[in-house]
């Protein structure tokens, strides 16, 4: 961070998906509130996220990123909480079993609410109203009225991401990820045979392992017990995320000594070491800058530049290699490992044309990000009847393609960013479902994107997991 940056320099700048208020006097008491309540997550946990990342960065580890397209309050419910969990959690056994190496899980969860839209307004059954943006800043029904935004709910969201967070470490604490019982992250709706058998043979084999472990006398229990997972959301409403920007302290370092107090210190050390402070995005562990707002002289680079959190950026088509550095050299100026994720989002039919020209634009540069594939927003197209979808062929493809061209030119794909629900939602087409145009109205819920079910999310994590396994046994022939 520079000199001349602070939590508010973005509004000096050009900024794109600019949400403007009526109520401007309620805007501000909204603003005020936020500012004044706690955190929603804490700095050790985002120094925990930024180490795993690093991993991520240099090959160690794999990072699965997950959840709706846009969350709505009513989405901080019981059964929809613990349905995302149990996949990402089911998800992640997969892909451990398949890449050989842990994985890192962060969930858009908790405060993926806001979602940029390509007009501010649109007109339905003939009359115009403002596009729906998103729970926390206007309602989905289709009434002038409830289209305006209402700056209420930025509180409101704030409460609802509370909760949400609140339950999910409450059930991860008590033993919702306990790796004795995974057969327990069962979903009822999950019949399809041939996922159903691949899964519990996964299953049997860790067990295997975790009783062999425990029969030599290992204890590996609380290891076993839970697991760590993030939050995340696109910073997109720039003011609610500086309301909840603190300057706080930053974690030491992993594996050294946390105390400073004068007795600890030793005879040869003449002072204590100063605390350093950083400013962090404490609405959540992880943020990313979409593909609309990633403009190097815009607001949305200017905060994100300052901000101590891991952060991504969406890239797509559009994006030069020279534009693509400079922006790393901007948000990362100390080019710290793993400190951005680069999430890629071109296309089935485009990513060869584009990904490899990224690459080698990153890898002259000098940085070592995270590379992770979005194979969900390159290949959105819509039916002969306006229904929005995705092809989960085409979805496939892109994350096939990605493994191939990042290994070809010695990079590593670390990661996937998928849009997901543990719903038996009818979306996305394709899968072994065998899901089709035809069948999308059975329970389309989505209000914006399709997302994949619960059948086609665990499908593609073993088919991801099996490309990982094929590459370890030719890179082992050869």
């Amino acid at each position: 961070m520079t000199a001349d940056w602070t939590p508010g320099s973005w509004a000096t700048k050009p900024i794109k998906q600019e949400v403007v208020y009526d109520d401007a006097k309620g805007f501000q008491a909204a603003l005020a509130k936020l500012q004044k309540l706690p955190p929603l997550v804490t700095t050790q946990e985002i120094s925990n996220l930024k180490e795993n990342l690093k991993n991520v960065a240099l090959g160690k580890a794999f990072v699965l990123q997950g959840g709706d397209c846009a969350e709505l309050f009513d989405y901080c419910d019981q059964d929809m909480i613990e349905a995302k969990i149990k996949l990402l959690l089911q998800m992640s056994l997969i892909l451990i079993w398949g890449a050989n190496r842990p994985v890192v899980r962060i969930a858009r969860i908790a405060g993926q609410f806001a979602k940029p839209r390509s007009s501010p307004m649109e007109v339905i059954n003939g009359v115009e109203m403002p596009s729906f943006r998103g729970d926390n800043i206007n309602g989905f029904t289709a009434d002038p009225e409830t289209r305006r935004p209402d700056p209420s709910r930025l509180v409101s969201a704030y409460f609802h991401s509370a909760a949400t967070l609140n339950y999910m470490r409450a059930s991860l604490s008590s033993g919702l990820a306990d790796l004795h019982s995974p057969l327990d992250w069962n979903l009822g709706h999950i019949i399809t045979p041939s996922i159903k058998e691949k899964y519990e043979q996964i299953v049997t084999r860790v067990k295997d392992a975790l009783r062999f472990m425990h029969t030599v006398g290992i204890d590996i229990d609380r290891g076993a017990e839970t697991v760590d997972i993030y939050t995340s959301h696109e910073g997109l409403l720039l003011e609610y995320e500086q309301s909840l920007t603190r300057l706080l302290k930053t974690p030491a370092p992993p594996h050294s000594s946390r105390k400073t107090t004068a007795t600890t210190i030793p005879p040869h050390q003449t002072h204590v070491p100063p605390t350093i402070t950083s400013h962090y995005a404490t609405s959540a562990h992880f943020l990313w800058i979409g593909d609309r707002t990633r403009q190097i002289d815009g607001a949305h680079i200017e905060f994100f530049r300052g901000i101590a959190n891991p952060i991504g950026i969406k890239i797509g088509p559009s994006m030069s290699p020279d534009e693509l550095t400079r922006i790393l050299n901007v948000v990362n100026p100390t080019h710290e490992i793993g400190k951005v994720t680069l999430i890629s989002r071109y296309g089935a039919a485009k990513i060869a044309q584009y990904l490899p020209g990224h690459i080698a634009a990153v890898q002259a540069s000098g940085h070592i990000p995270v590379w992770q594939c979005d194979p969900m927003h390159g290949n959105t197209q819509s039916t002969p009847s306006g229904v929005k979808t995705r092809h989960f062929s085409e979805i496939l493809s892109e994350l096939r393609q990605a493994l191939e061209i990042h290994r070809a030119a010695g990079s590593f794909l670390g990661g996937m960013h998928l849009e997901l629900t543990g719903e038996a939602v009818t979306e996305c087409v394709g899968g072994a479902a065998g899901l089709t145009e035809e069948g999308l109205g059975e329970r389309y819920t989505t209000f914006c994107d399709p997302r994949l079910n619960e059948k086609q999310a665990l499908e593609l994590a073993f088919l991801v997991a099996g490309f990982y396994r094929e590459m370890d046994e030719v890179d082992g022939a050869v």
